[in-house]
Formats: C-alpha cells, structure tokens, sequence
C-alpha cells in the first residue's frame, strides 16, 4: 500500500491525464478543499458508534456538511428514523452514494463505517461543484443497519431509490479490491420449546429445549463437510434456560446461513432447517424458524462502473488485487448486495493499514481512524466522484444508465 499523502497529487502521468478533465480535476479540488472536514467527520463517526437503527448522533454528523453546502435533506426516509436522502442538482442522470455509520456491539467501528460515511459525503461535496455542468442530480443516500436490519433492502422496497440510476459507495478492508464480492445472507432466530422440570428431582417430566439446540448444533457441525463450495453457517446460542436446576423450556439458536449466491442460499436454508428439525425431534420439544432481518442477495457489481472506478483508483496509485482474483475473496455479506442486484452500481474495497487485523476484529477498529484510514476517506471520496465524471461524460455509459432507470420505473408503475 503506498505511503500516506499530505496534499493531493500531482506528479504521476496518469494523475495528470485525469487532471487535465476540468470536471475532474474541480471535483478534487472540492474534496481536498474539504479534506480536514471529512476526517474529522470519520472521527467523531468513530468516537461515538451506534448499533443498527439507532444511530441518530452520526446522522446528524453526517448530514451536516452537506445542509451547509446547499443539499437538501429529507431525515427519516423510508419510515426509518435514522434514514435519511440529501439532494443537490437537477439532472437527469441521478448518482446515488450510499453512507453507512452503524457500528457493531461491543467492537465499535470495527467495520469502518465511519470512513464509509465520510468519503460518501466527500464524493457528493465533490459532485455537487460539477452537478450542473455534467447534468447530475447527486443524492447520498444513509442508509441504517448494514450490519445487523438490513437498512438498503427496506429503503430499496420502500422507495428510496427509485430515482437512482447509479449506487456507490466504498467500504475500508485490508487491500484493495476493485470488483469487491459478498456471499448471499439469511438472518435467522431458531426457537426450541420444551417443558420446564426440576432437573434432579423430576427430570422425565421435562423436555430440554437446551439438548435440542446441542443436537441442531451438532447435525450442522456435520453438514459442514457436505456444503457446496462458498456456502456457510454460523451462530451463537442466544438463549440456554436460566438455571442449572431447571429443565430449560425455552432455548434459541442465532445464525447466520451464506451463499455464493441466492439458489445456493435456498439450497442451504433447505439442508440447515433439516438439522434444526432434528434438534426438536431428538428431544420431544418444537421449533420454529423466524427471519430476522431481510436476506441479503450477493454482490453483482456493473462491469462498466467497475470499469471506471477501477481505472480512477489505479490514477490515485493504489493498486488493487488482481480481478482474477476476486471472488476468491468474498467480503462476508451485505445489503448493498440487493441495490446491485436493481439498479447498476459498486461496492469497492478500499485498503487501509490495519497490520495483521481484518475486519470485525477490534485491532481494525482502531486501524479506521490511523493515518491510512484518513487517506482512505479522501482517496475514496475522490475515486468514486471521478467514477461519476467518467461515467457522465460518456455518452453511451450515460444513456445505458438512463434507459435502465426508464424501465426500471415503468417496471414499478
């Protein structure tokens, strides 16, 4: 990974072709203008995390820079509190960034979401020096509960991205991958119902909700062997019982079941609801599957946005993995996922310093506000706005993009 920058380049050959676009060159000018804003913006994302659907002090930190500039801001979209859509513009080819700013329990930022939300706005601060000139309309769209609701797939079916006809966003790793990929996702809370008993005393009037979950757990174990490649699962026990001396009647499973895609998800569910089915009749106890979030679909990625972002990121002198490599290296799951798989759109990974740390781990928490998270926030910001330039200028691109939004909304009516 190259070294941190102070300032913004100006000495490689392909920084300068770029520079020499003037749309370009003044959308960097806006972001590097902005630069101490925006990490100070990733900062106090970081400072203070908020769990899914809760995270009312990073909105109001987000949408702060942009009310300044001119955006106008619609809080509470989709009957979400903490979603929110900041406009500017009037053109005809709608660029929708996605910010994103929940946090996990007890890890914090450990996803870097902070660096999400503070490039997604330093690409719109960007974008907006240049709307009129390009014919944009430059939207950024926060979106709640990536980790844990499903915040993009409620909006997405409730409307907030019906005038968007192209999505991006980036989020922080421990490389750079251009064409990022994600694995389908099932959110699932399985409960076993048992019958309480003394469990010295009278322990055959009993039924064990807690044995059910071991048995679910060890026929899963099992399947393991047997998966297809690219499907996964797993899950922490939510509930156990209460006490030692009680039968417990009541115990629950949290797991997650992933797929390379949506028909390999099915294929699992169908497998893994066997083995929670055997759980329960091992045991004499029922059972029942709930959802608890919306399932996540897996990353399609446009091939020419990819195009675009993947040339603008090289100009910035990042080099990402190579492509043939890519879906070797899926990133978990996400609900952006199902806004690729609607509207054309990406979801790079942009590289950070985080050691030996991935994500999810705390050490990657406190890597996202180092020196290279802060050059990811404004490579980021940059490479996403150059990504929406290009894409603008080019006629054939541009139509493409307008042609799918057309369909798209006759489609809805």
């Amino acid at each position: 990974m190259p070294p941190p920058r102070s300032g913004p380049p100006e000495t490689s050959g392909a920084t300068r072709a770029v520079r020499a676009d003037d749309a370009a060159a003044t959308s960097d000018a806006a972001v590097w203008a902005a630069r101490d804003r925006l990490v100070d913006l990733s900062h106090a994302i970081h400072a203070e995390p908020e769990l899914a659907f809760e995270e009312t002090r990073s909105v109001a930190k987000t949408i702060a820079p942009l009310a300044e500039r001119g955006f106008e801001i619609e809080t509470g979209v989709a009957e979400l509190p903490t979603a929110f859509r900041a406009r500017f513009g009037s053109g005809a080819l709608t660029v929708g960034i996605c910010a994103e700013y929940d946090a996990l329990p007890e890890i914090g930022h450990a996803c870097g979401h902070n660096i999400i939300a503070a490039s997604a706005v330093g690409a719109a601060l960007g974008l907006a020096e240049v709307a009129d000139a390009l014919g944009l309309t430059v939207v950024v769209l926060g979106t709640p509960a990536e980790e844990s609701g499903g915040g993009k797939v409620l909006m997405l079916e409730r409307g907030a991205f019906d005038d968007i006809a192209m999505a991006m966003m980036v989020h922080p790793g421990p490389y750079d991958i251009a064409g990022a990929r994600s694995l389908a996702l099932a959110d699932l809370g399985v409960v076993f119902h048992g019958r309480e008993a003394h469990a010295s005393a009278a322990p055959e009037m009993g039924r064990n909700a807690g044995d059910a979950v071991t048995v679910a757990q060890v026929a899963l174990g099992l399947l393991r062997q047997h998966l297809q490649p690219g499907q996964q699962l797993h899950g922490i026990v939510g509930d156990g019982g209460v006490a030692p001396n009680i039968v417990p009647g009541r115990a629950e499973l949290l797991y997650y079941l992933r797929a390379v895609d949506s028909a390999a998800l099915d294929d699992l569910m169908r497998r893994a609801s066997a083995c929670f089915e055997a759980g329960a009749l091992a045991t004499g106890c029922t059972h029942e599957i709930r959802t608890l979030a919306p399932t996540y679909t897996e990353l399609t990625p446009d091939p020419a946005l990819l195009c675009a972002y993947r040339e603008q990121i090289a100009g910035l002198g990042r080099v990402p993995i190579a492509p043939e490599l890519e879906a070797r290296r899926p990133l978990g799951s996400t609900d952006m996922g199902n806004v690729t798989n609607v509207i054309p759109g990406i979801h790079p990974v942009i590289g950070i310093d985080a050691g030996a740390a991935v994500t999810h781990q705390p050490e990657f928490a406190a890597a996202s506000v180092n020196a290279s998270a802060d050059r990811a926030v404004i490579d980021g910001a940059i490479a996403l706005a150059r990504t929406a330039v290009a894409v603008a200028r080019d006629e054939e691109h541009r139509d493409r993009l307008l042609q799918r939004l057309l369909q798209r909304q006759e489609d809805i009516r």
